[in-house]
């Protein structure tokens, strides 16, 4: 047997049995299994290991398991630094987080129909780092990024998203509908495209580039206004 010593942080992702009052697991010493493959098989994606340690020393993924062995296991420290453009895609099932990261101008790809494959080939084409809570999907050889968010609610994903990441953020800069980059546009280029009250009360607007929706800052403002100053104060602390 072999035994893994998984840090706290990470045990969210242990079977239940192996999280109630345990601190370590113990898994078969396959010789023909590497140190990677068995903190998976324990349930652990290794999109959320920071480091493996034996006897106090890094050990790569790819380590043969060795009867006796006792793996450390590590989260990822927080921040986390991105390893490539700060471009997310998200998973079917975090819509709203997506909304929220939109509005608060973070690059973020969003589908409501997208498999699991296209998951994959769209963030390896387009180089996104994948959010998902799909820990099937996090063990998919071919993602290059990803990660799992922690979180039952949008507001509670955003926050962990924005504890792990150094995500720049430029809000009210991206159409929180298709993703694409707003732009000023003058009030004669929309009018026909206005309600007789916008028209009466507004004069600045923006455009997204990508499917042409107009924005303002209508009665909903100061929410919106409220929610971009909560997340950018989170971001900052």
């Amino acid at each position: 047997m072999a035994r893994l010593l998984v840090t706290p942080a990470l045990r969210l992702f242990l079977p239940a049995r192996a999280r109630a009052g345990m601190v370590d697991v113990d898994v078969a010493a396959d010789p023909t299994a590497s140190l990677g493959h068995a903190v998976q098989a324990a349930g652990v994606p290794l999109t959320e290991v920071g480091e493996l340690r034996l006897a106090g020393m890094p050990a790569p993924p790819g380590r043969r398991l060795a009867a006796g062995d006792e793996v450390e296991v590590l989260a990822r420290p927080r921040p986390q630094p991105l390893e490539g453009p700060p471009r997310l895609l998200l998973d079917v099932h975090l819509g709203a987080l997506a909304r929220r990261l939109r509005l608060l101008g973070v690059d973020a790809a969003y589908a409501n129909d997208a498999d699991d494959p296209a998951l994959v080939a769209q963030a390896g084409a387009e180089d996104r780092l994948l959010l998902t809570q799909d820990r099937g999907l996090l063990r998919r050889r071919a993602l290059r990024r990803a990660a799992y968010v922690r979180g039952a609610r949008p507001d509670e994903q955003l926050a962990d998203v924005l504890d792990r990441f150094g995500l720049p953020l430029e809000p009210y800069t991206r159409c929180t509908v298709c993703n694409g980059a707003l732009a000023p546009v003058a009030k004669g280029d929309v009018l026909d495209r206005l309600e007789p009250g916008t028209r009466r009360t507004q004069e600045e607007f923006s455009r997204c580039s990508e499917c042409a929706r107009v924005y303002w800052r209508g009665a909903h403002a100061a929410r919106l206004d409220a929610r971009v100053r909560e997340h950018v104060r989170l971001r900052a602390e």
